[in-house]
């Protein structure tokens, strides 16, 4: 799944800000909302297929961390766009400083 549409829900979005705080076990991420347990997991496996998280099994319990790596890609896709954008903003104010050349001036 795409990160973005990975991060397109409000609840998975939730559980990155959570993790973003530290590493925790799947029940206590689960404890912390108000969807069913097997709701929190789909949104854990939808976030872990996508890259954005790890699982890490330890005994009985599953420990979810941030993936650096997938939000690397967040940052590399930012900075495109940001280079996308200042070159196109240099190039409009550059238009905008340019003197007004009167379409209707009758001089």
């Amino acid at each position: 799944m795409d990160r973005f549409a990975a991060l397109a829900d409000p609840t998975r979005r939730s559980i990155v800000e959570l993790l973003a705080e530290g590493a925790l076990p799947a029940g206590e991420i689960g404890a912390r909302f108000s969807a069913s347990p097997p709701a929190i997991s789909q949104h854990l496996k939808v976030l872990r297929e996508a890259g954005l998280v790890t699982v890490e099994v330890r005994g009985q319990q599953r420990i979810y961390r941030l993936d650096p790596a997938g939000l690397d890609a967040f940052d590399a896709w930012l900075r495109r766009v940001r280079r996308f954008w200042g070159r196109h903003l240099d190039l409009l104010e550059q238009e905008l400083a340019k003197p007004e050349t009167g379409e209707g001036d009758t001089r």
